[in-house]
């Protein structure tokens, strides 16, 4: 029968109660996940504590794919600091000089959080599931299959 027969099996011999114990059991590991996102912006006092590079502007510091971890600095941003901010759309208030320049190093033209560890190469999943959709739905169906007919 293969594979797929005894998943298809597997899924109508599910019980009733055996699914709810897999739903609890999605439900925790959500529930960790968000737990933990929101402990680390607790600590690192910063609403993204992690962040993708999604472009290759700040080659060859930081390559596409690479994963910074950031913090909330109260101190004066320095030059050569790394820093990363959200581009909102607001409307200007005042017409003070601008104080911070920023610049991606392999950026042409001139562009607060402050990068302090980097993982290389890690979120490529975050680009590949980004740029190319089908890929993420077939991950979210493949992990849901697997909660499904689980034994445990």
């Amino acid at each position: 029968m293969g594979w797929i027969g005894d998943t298809v099996d597997s899924i109508k011999s599910i019980q009733i109660r055996q699914l709810l114990t897999q739903a609890v059991s999605l439900g925790m590991i959500v529930t960790s996940a968000l737990i933990i996102w929101k402990a680390l912006m607790c600590i690192t006092g910063s609403e993204s504590p992690v962040v993708v590079v999604l472009s290759g502007s700040m080659e060859p510091g930081f390559k596409r794919g690479d994963i910074l971890f950031l913090h909330m600095s109260k101190d004066p941003i320095r030059a050569g600091e790394i820093v990363v901010f959200n581009v909102d759309v607001h409307e200007r208030q005042d017409t003070g000089e601008v104080e911070v320049l920023t610049k991606g190093d392999n950026n042409y033209g001139d562009d607060r959080l402050v990068c302090s560890r980097f993982l290389p190469y890690v979120g490529w999943v975050t680009i590949i599931m980004t740029e190319k959709p089908i890929i993420k739905y077939i991950l979210i169906g493949a992990l849901g299959l697997l909660v499904i007919t689980s034994k445990d």
